[in-house]
């Protein structure tokens, strides 16, 4: 039993013996959503960072660390197509960690993407660990009522979209593993925080290591799908393309097909992997981690999406296709099933470099 099948099996459990007339979704999407007597639906997720599984203390920063679990819950939220709020973090930590100067730069960087999007931390704990960093964070959004975005509204005949570039997250995380840090790590300079492509080209190592170590939720495109109703279903890509969009398809009971072609790679996973023997399409569909936005769209609403929202641009990928067809992927005239390859934390990552 992998994962997804517990999940499964805690979800039968959940739904049968608890069931609310407040719920309005539950487990199986990016967030659970609750009916609010304001008018407006309650949108909650949480995650886990697990030190050695999810991070390694030795390759990043206790303030990048801080951001990153704040941003996954967020990103989470605007998959929903709700606002972040409120937030409650949780946090172990070993006694050498505790009399470090870590958790006080660890809550400088969750502080800072917090005000960033005015959510306000409401609550939490701490609590002491043998050995490991744990943490816990929790989201709390809120959107229109029935505004919400899930995973179980794409048809067929809806085009694929997604934000931004795929694969960044997971070059980043190849290139730590063959010992590249951050410039600051090296010098002890202040981090450099790569914005843009004139930026990315001056630091493209730094561009990509952040991607993994500092990732940025998708938050405006979210809004902007969930209120004005675009996207029919909606994913964050955490685990990988590859098995984000199954479960997509999984939960809106449909297939779809993927063109390899217009997968958006940024140039500077080409040019740095490409000197290093690691294949940038199998990056950007099984890497994971880039926490972009994957979306659904009616053919006849297509020409209302912006080009960009927050400097952040969409790519039409694919459509959606009937459930017989499966989920596959095209390159030229080869067509194959594109199979879950993404991270299972009771499996591996199926693609290795």
């Amino acid at each position: 039993m992998n994962e997804f099948d517990f999940i499964k099996k805690i979800r039968k459990l959940a739904e049968a013996k608890m069931p609310s007339s407040d719920l309005l979704r539950g487990i199986g999407d990016d967030a659970a959503v609750l009916r609010s007597l304001s008018g407006s639906d309650v949108v909650v997720s949480t995650d886990l960072l697990v030190e050695d599984i999810d991070f390694h203390r030795d390759t990043t920063q206790p303030n990048l660390l801080g951001h990153k679990a704040l941003a996954v819950s967020v990103s989470d939220i605007a998959a929903m197509g709700a606002r972040p709020r409120w937030a409650l973090l949780s946090i172990g930590v070993p006694n050498d960690v505790w009399r470090s100067e870590f958790l006080d730069r660890f809550y400088e960087g969750f502080f800072q993407l917090a005000q960033r999007y005015s959510v306000g931390l409401i609550g939490g704990d701490v609590s002491r660990t043998a050995e490991k960093i744990v943490i816990d964070s929790i989201v709390i959004g809120e959107c229109e009522s029935g505004h919400e975005v899930y995973r179980s509204g794409a048809e067929g005949g809806d085009l694929i979209y997604v934000t931004g570039f795929l694969g960044d997250a997971a070059a980043g995380l190849r290139l730590i593993e063959r010992g590249a840090r951050l410039h600051s790590q090296l010098t002890g300079e202040p981090t450099a925080l790569p914005s843009d492509e004139v930026e990315a080209d001056r630091y493209p190592v730094d561009h990509l290591l952040l991607r993994h170590l500092k990732p940025e939720p998708r938050v405006g495109w979210g809004l902007l799908l969930g209120d004005q109703q675009l996207a029919t279903a909606m994913i964050d890509i955490s685990d990988g393309l590859s098995s984000d969009l199954n479960h997509l398809c999984g939960e809106s009971k449909v297939g779809a097909l993927i063109d390899a072609s217009s997968i958006p790679i940024d140039p500077v996973v080409k040019d740095l992997t490409g000197r290093r023997a690691l294949d940038p399409l199998m990056l950007a569909i099984h890497g994971g981690e880039d926490f972009e936005l994957l979306f659904t769209v009616k053919p006849e609403n297509v020409g209302k999406l912006p080009a960009r929202v927050d400097g952040v641009s969409v790519t039409r990928i694919g459509e959606i296709r009937d459930l017989s067809d499966g989920v596959q992927i095209s390159e030229g005239s080869h067509t194959w099933n594109l199979e879950p390859g993404g991270w299972e934390h009771f499996g591996r990552m199926r693609y290795e470099g």
